[in-house]
């Protein structure tokens, strides 16, 4: 990872709502992380959580609903992605950063080849010839690792696998070498073997090229295999954050614990994997003390009376829970 002092992502307390019957829903609560240049950085969390909300309020893209950024900053290389235009974001999308969706045939246009759905981005934000734009989308094909490049370009969505449809994704993402790739669940339709080759064609492609990742998972195992330092969200706020080492080594919320424990690898071969108890919230109703201790195996009552906020741990480790020293494992 080629760390510097300036980071490539800033995100300082966002916040993203949706309209509710009677009141707004907060899905994405006083949330802040940073992205370095050549980071991959995951964002883990069970389903609902807010991961997906903080990635399209990031690129600023919600499908159509009603969605409203109502607070906080999102600096990319300095520029607050949160005040600009919707016409400032299209020139800005593409070019500076770019989003692998979750499933590769609802993202992918059915009605359109593959070569020209690579080709789009290319015509928005380059000046190219048509055997130069021809030229660009071969090799991005080749650069994912789709065989015959030549022939494929006239390929149709569904002639393709799922894991090359994934790569397509991909190519169309990095089409004008974005600094920023917000990866959202990308592996999640597919089966373990071609998951693991799209998770080190990220890797190649965050070396080749020097682009941050922001990757989204509900997958640990994943984070273990590919982030440089993970956020942990839960109920639509980040409650620990820190070097992935670090986070698997030493985690510090019970939170992340009760995810640990749910994997096969830290449960071992005699234990029960232990599922966590519960439900998450309804962030629909007021929220008061911390949100994870009706399912939180060491809340006390002090827990139920405030929320509690990150705070250091060690070296690039925060956590959200009030009793973090004394339960320190």
């Amino acid at each position: 990872m080629n760390q510097s002092t300036v980071p490539l992502l800033q995100v300082k307390e966002l916040r993203t709502c949706f309209p509710g019957f009677q009141q707004r829903v907060t899905a994405v609560d006083q949330v802040s992380f940073e992205i370095q240049p050549g980071e991959i950085f995951g964002l883990v969390g069970e389903s609902g959580c807010g991961k997906s909300t903080t990635c399209r309020s990031v690129i600023r893209l919600f499908g159509g609903a009603a969605v409203e950024i109502a607070g906080g900053q999102i600096l990319l290389e300095g520029q607050d992605l949160a005040s600009l235009s919707n016409r400032e974001m299209m020139a800005v999308r593409g070019e500076k950063l770019a989003m692998i969706f979750q499933d590769p045939m609802t993202a992918l246009n059915p009605t359109m080849r593959i070569g020209d759905q690579i080709a789009e981005g290319l015509r928005r934000h380059r000046t190219l010839s048509r055997a130069e734009l021809r030229q660009a989308c071969i090799d991005l094909l080749r650069l994912v690792g789709v065989t015959s490049p030549e022939e494929r370009l006239q390929a149709w969505p569904h002639e393709f696998s799922g894991g090359m449809r994934q790569r397509v994704l991909i190519a169309i993402a990095l089409a004008c070498r974005p600094r920023l790739l917000i990866a959202d669940e990308p592996t999640t339709a597919l089966d373990v073997t071609i998951q693991d080759q799209i998770l080190k064609l990220l890797l190649r492609l965050r070396d080749e090229t020097g682009m941050g990742v922001l990757l989204v998972t509900h997958d640990l195992g994943v984070v273990a295999q590919t982030c440089d330092r993970v956020a942990v969200m839960y109920a639509g706020k980040i409650v620990e954050i820190g070097s992935t080492r670090a986070l698997f080594k030493r985690p510090m919320h019970p939170y992340t614990r009760a995810l640990l424990a749910a994997l096969p690898s830290h449960a071992g071969q005699r234990s029960k994997l232990k599922p966590i108890a519960g439900s998450p919230p309804n962030l629909a109703e007021p929220q008061q003390g911390c949100r994870f201790r009706p399912r939180c195996d060491f809340a006390t009552e002090q827990c139920a009376q405030q929320e509690p906020s990150l705070r250091e741990f060690g070296a690039d480790h925060q956590s959200a829970c009030i009793r973090q020293e004394e339960l320190a494992w």
